[in-house]
C-alpha cells in the first residue's frame, strides 16, 4: 500500500480526525473548570484520566455517526496511529511530576506534550492542518511556561478553546474536495 492510500483511509475511517480534538476540547474545559473551582490536583487527575479516554470515546462517537471507527486489522497505519494516542497520557506524567511542583505549570507543560503528539497526525492524516494545530497548543504552552507566568492559569481554557476551534473544520474538511493535503 501506498502512502498516500494509508493517509486516505486515515483520514475516511476517523473522518479527518475531528472526533479527537472534540472530544479532548470537553475534556480540557473540565480540567479547566476543576482547576478553577476546586484544586489543581483533581484537575490534573481529570485531563490525565480523560487523556486515555480520548481515543475510546473518539472511537464511540465514531461509531455513533455510522460508518466504520478504526481501520482494518493489519492496516500499515493502524500501529502509528495507536502509538500516537499512547505519547499524551504518558507525557502527561511529566506535567503532573511538574505541577505537583508548581500546579501553574501543569496545564502549559501539558499543552507541549499534546501538541507535540499533533505533530505526528501531519504524516498520519496527510494533513497540514495538523501542523498549525501542533503549532497553536506548544506556543501557547511555551508563551504560559516561559514569558508570561499570568497566562498559566487560564491555558486550560484556552487549550480547550484551541481544540474546540479545529474540531469544526477538520469536520467540514471531509466534505471538501483537497488535490494534495500535505
Amino acid at each position: 500500500m501506498h502512502l498516500e492510500q494509508a493517509q486516505a483511509d486515515v483520514r475516511r475511517v476517523y473522518r479527518n480526525g475531528f472526533s479527537g480534538p472534540l472530544i479532548s476540547s470537553l475534556i480540557w474545559f473540565a480540567a479547566a473548570a476543576v482547576y478553577q473551582w476546586d484544586s489543581p490536583g483533581p484537575a490534573m487527575l481529570v485531563l490525565f484520566i480523560g487523556g486515555m479516554l480520548i481515543f475510546p470515546l473518539s472511537t464511540l462517537l465514531l461509531k455513533l455517526l455510522g460508518g466504520p471507527a478504526t481501520l482494518p486489522k493489519g492496516h500499515p497505519s493502524a500501529a502509528l496511529a495507536m502509538q500516537a494516542a499512547f505519547t499524551v497520557p504518558l507525557g502527561l506524567l511529566v506535567a503532573v511530576a511538574l505541577g505537583s511542583y508548581e500546579p501553574t505549570l501543569f496545564f502549559p507543560a501539558s499543552l507541549i506534550i499534546v501538541g507535540a503528539h499533533y505533530l505526528v497526525f501531519i504524516s498520519l492524516y496527510g494533513m497540514r492542518v495538523y501542523a498549525g494545530l501542533a503549532a497553536a497548543l506548544i506556543t501557547v504552552g511555551t508563551i504560559g511556561l516561559f514569558w508570561v507566568p499570568s497566562l498559566r492559569e487560564a491555558s486550560g481554557w484556552i487549550g480547550g478553546a484551541v481544540l474546540l476551534m479545529s474540531a469544526a473544520p477538520l469536520h467540514l474538511a471531509r466534505k471538501a474536495p483537497i488535490a494534495r493535503r500535505a
